[in-house]
């Protein structure tokens, strides 16, 4: 049998929407976004819309990916957080052979459109896999694990990047830097949400490491964000539309600092944020195509 009795009742395509995590869209989008961040900034806001369709189904293969191969290392401690009991390899509703299965379906489907870009880009492709493979390993030996996982979403703007211009440039670094201060930000936050679970089970996270200093170093992450942002703006000679929605992402990003050093926050607060980051990339993303031209 592939699912428990109290799983049968829901249909087999719809545990593996689940499993893919597709019924949670916020988490594939925010993978999405500095791709696109990327794609148009290096075509000057222009890309061919082929790349980007590519790209965009790109960043779904792989998160899709990502989450299986999550959950498969996870499937033993997945039961003891209440965030993460009820995931269909946790619960048991699919068996590991399932799993492994729809994970590789995933990544040939990530792989099939690799091929469609160019050296650089594919090979930056292959150097991602061990990160996204190992990636859910690093709570159980890394004290910050969210550096892991932000190192692994900083491929997809070298791959985006170098899809259109076919090097990797300062802009392209500082495009990078920004995706990994960000990713440490709102990642930190949503371990937040975790933290007692994690800390009973004895795994980590960069919420536990920085403890009562996380909301610090949230802002820290942010702001570096920020910075890097400006410097790209700078270098790149955005025009005003990006400047105006940069400030925007700061308040944002500084009315979230000021919720997180509040006490006793209730836990579904962290989900909200996290949810507020994907508009909050897209509205940089807007930004970023109308100050290109």
């Amino acid at each position: 049998m592939l699912r428990t009795p109290e799983s049968n009742t829901e249909p087999m395509w719809l545990v593996i929407i689940r499993l893919l995590r597709w019924h949670k869209p916020e988490g594939r989008l925010i993978l999405m976004i500095p791709a696109l961040w990327a794609v148009f900034l290096a075509a000057s806001g222009k890309p061919p819309l082929p790349l980007v369709g590519v790209i965009a189904l790109g960043t779904i293969a792989t998160s899709a990916a990502g989450c299986i191969v999550n959950d498969l290392w996870d499937r033993d401690i997945d039961p003891q957080v209440e965030r993460t009991r009820s995931r269909p390899l946790a619960s048991r509703a699919l068996s590991v052979k399932v799993g492994i299965v729809v994970a590789i379906v995933a990544m040939f489907c990530a792989a099939v459109l690799a091929f469609y870009l160019n050296p650089l880009s594919f090979w930056l492709c292959v150097a991602a896999v061990p990160v996204i493979l190992l990636y859910p390993g690093a709570k159980r030996v890394f004290p910050v694990p969210q550096l892991v996982l932000s190192i692994a979403w900083g491929f997809g703007v070298l791959i985006s990047w170098s899809a259109v211009t076919q090097n990797l440039s300062q802009p392209t670094w500082l495009l990078w830097g920004a995706t990994v201060m960000w990713t440490l930000g709102f990642d930190t936050v949503y371990a937040m949400s975790d933290r007692e679970d994690d800390r009973r089970i004895n795994v980590n996270s960069s919420a536990l490491f920085f403890g009562d200093r996380a909301p610090l170093a949230i802002g820290i992450f942010f702001a570096a964000t920020i910075f890097f942002l400006t410097w790209l703006g700078i270098l790149m000679h955005l025009k005003y539309a990006f400047w105006i929605t940069l400030a925007i992402a700061a308040v944002g990003w500084v009315w979230q600092y000021l919720q997180l050093i509040k006490k006793d926050l209730p836990n579904p607060v962290y989900a909200q944020m996290f949810k507020q980051n994907v508009w909050i990339g897209f509205i940089v993303l807007a930004g970023m195509i109308a100050g290109s031209f």
